[in-house]
């Protein structure tokens, strides 16, 4: 059975697993003890399989905005939902803090998440040109706007 469980510093290990299996410029350990530790805005789950720890997700919750960090499953746990589960996560506790919208950036050529990311009401509002360091990649800004996001407009 699939749970979805806060991560807490125990977990950096098996993170870091799943971050070198899943990205050509990982984050370091010490990327995830500083987001553990001292990133107040820093919001992290673990999905974990029998026992196992197969994906994460992080977001910031910087002042009315989720700012996905990261979404990552183990390749050979992919295709299972676990995605899913994290994305639909992420979005309840965003609600939860009554954000007004969450956004990230997805490589132009990962097709795969950009379809996860679209079924979840997140859309296509920019690029940012080179942002992949290692490839030099293009990436897309997408953002999910909550129905809060009409109040907050119209007060402004």
């Amino acid at each position: 059975m699939l749970e979805i469980l806060p991560m807490k510093e125990e977990h950096i290990d098996a993170v870091l697993h799943i971050e070198e299996s899943c990205f050509a410029i990982p984050w370091t350990k010490a990327d995830f003890e500083r987001e553990m530790t001292q990133n107040q805005f820093a919001i992290y789950r673990i999905a974990v399989l029998d026992g196992k720890i197969v994906g994460y997700a992080g977001m910031w919750h910087i002042v009315t905005e989720g700012h996905i960090t990261n979404v990552a499953v183990l390749p050979e746990y992919r295709r299972q939902g676990i995605g899913n589960a994290l994305i639909e996560e992420m979005i309840v506790i965003a609600e939860q803090k009554e954000m007004i919208g969450m956004t990230l950036e997805v490589r132009i050529s990962n097709i795969a998440a950009q379809k996860l990311y679209t079924k979840y009401g997140f859309r296509p509002e920019g690029f940012r040109k080179n942002y992949y360091q290692d490839t030099k990649e293009d990436a897309i800004i997408m953002w999910k706007y909550f129905p809060i996001y009409e109040n907050y407009e119209q007060t402004k």
